[in-house]
């Protein structure tokens, strides 16, 4: 009988996507991934909590974790959002940071640069959008991140079209230790299904809304109720802090929260390839932000005053 050929080493570890807010983390997961794991939208600060999305590559899974933008927090959402972040860089085996093409290294990507010098593990520089800047421009910007840090390695990327994710998605299936697999091979994240199903709906306010409605609002699944015909009904709450603001979401007629539903509900169904009975409310919280509980439910630490 012929020799077994030895089967080659799996490897397996995590690799952080931080950066400021708007700088294309999450589209740039959901393309590594090679399908919707975090929600994407104009709004900043649209991720709020560590997601991770899980890519295998050959005999590599990597577990992408996108990060909250990190900007100066001036509210407790937002500090609760960048200690998150820097959590979840700090976790990490591997850390990559997304920087705009276009704004460069301004004042907050030198920022975070400079507190980089902090984090053990290895880190990558991933220069993003470079289809909308000359070459010239982004030579110059390589070179002045090469002053300011040392990069294992420096990709320049548009993450929307896709252009140079698959040189990124290599690196890093090389560069993740070896070890066996932390999740089952057909997984792509560990989001509990009616997390991202709300996450689904907070993205679809956000885009109809977003020059409307502030980034504090919240959207929460309070049922979900499997049929024997395979469909499902979800009931979600969209939380808002003010009437006005339950208003806007509501709309005139109750056309926008009819909007705002049907999109959700198309992506719902195509995420879990069954049909969906998709119901929605929305209700005032007041200061909710200070709520405790609130943070709780959407996997963040309550930062204390």
């Amino acid at each position: 009988m012929p020799e077994e050929k030895p089967r080659e080493q799996t490897r397996c570890g995590f690799v952080a996507l931080v950066g400021a807010p708007n700088v294309g983390k999450s589209t740039l997961i959901n393309q590594l991934v090679g399908s919707k794991v975090s929600i994407v939208s104009p709004k900043v600060q649209t991720t709020r909590t560590r997601v991770r999305g899980i890519a295998i590559h050959g005999n590599s899974q990597i577990i992408f974790v996108d990060t909250p933008g990190i900007f100066s927090p001036r509210r407790r959402l937002d500090r609760a959002m960048v200690a998150a972040a820097w959590s979840g860089a700090g976790d990490a085996d591997l850390v990559a940071l997304l920087i705009d093409a276009k704004k460069g290294i301004d004042d907050e990507a030198r920022s975070i640069i400079e507190r980089f010098s902090s984090i053990g593990a290895k880190k990558s520089l991933v220069i993003n959008k470079i289809d909308l800047m000359p070459r010239d421009h982004l030579l110059g910007l390589t070179a002045e991140a090469d002053k300011l840090a040392k990069w294992e390695r420096i990709f320049m990327i548009s993450a929307a079209k896709g252009d140079g994710v698959q040189d990124v998605l290599e690196y890093f299936a090389g560069a993740v230790p070896p070890g066996p697999f932390h999740y089952p091979a057909d997984e792509i994240t560990d989001v509990p299904m009616r997390q991202m199903a709300a996450e689904i709906t907070r993205e679809k306010v956000f885009l109809k809304l977003h020059k409307e409605l502030p980034y504090q609002s919240t959207v929460e699944t309070d049922s979900w109720k499997d049929f024997k015909d395979g469909s499902v009904r979800i009931e979600q709450t969209i939380f808002v802090e003010r009437e006005s603001q339950r208003k806007i979401v509501l709309g005139e007629g109750g056309q926008m929260i009819k909007k705002i539903s049907m999109d959700a509900r198309k992506e719902m169904a195509a995420a879990l390839d069954k049909k969906v009975h998709l119901f929605l409310f929305v209700k005032v919280r007041e200061d909710w932000e200070n709520d405790p509980e609130r943070y709780r439910a959407a996997g963040l630490e309550f930062p204390k005053e």
